[in-house]
């Protein structure tokens, strides 16, 4: 990306993208989410290899927050002030082993291996 465009995207350096993140953790906060939750594993089958690689205590707690988050969502209800207070929507889970499971994608590839998953319409 050129330097333009990672200054006009970094919430540091662009006071519209600050206010953009601070809209965007407002929203999270609300239905107690994390920003890796709104990945969806059926759109992106490398966010399905890494979350299959997390432990399994994260993706309970991720699946927790996503029912939790519906119900909340159906109820037409938020959380409660304290409970939102708590909430951490940009502490990351899902990014050091979404980039290491890119990688090796790009590895098998440059290797001219087959892909080790493959998208298939059921």
């Amino acid at each position: 990306m050129s330097s333009f465009l990672q200054s006009f995207l970094d919430p540091k350096k662009n006071w519209l993208a600050a206010l953009h993140m601070k809209a965007i953790s407002n929203r999270l906060r609300r239905y107690g989410l994390r920003y890796d939750d709104l990945y969806d594993p059926y759109y992106d089958l490398d966010i399905k290899e890494a979350l299959n690689r997390l432990p399994r205590e994260i993706v309970d707690a991720r699946n927790q927050r996503l029912k939790r988050a519906m119900d909340l969502s159906m109820k037409h209800e938020y959380l409660p002030e304290d409970l939102q207070k708590m909430q951490t929507p940009f502490r990351s889970y899902l990014q050091d082993m979404l980039a290491l499971v890119k990688k090796e994608r790009a590895e098998r590839e440059a290797l001219g291996a087959l892909p080790l998953y493959q998208r298939t319409i059921p």
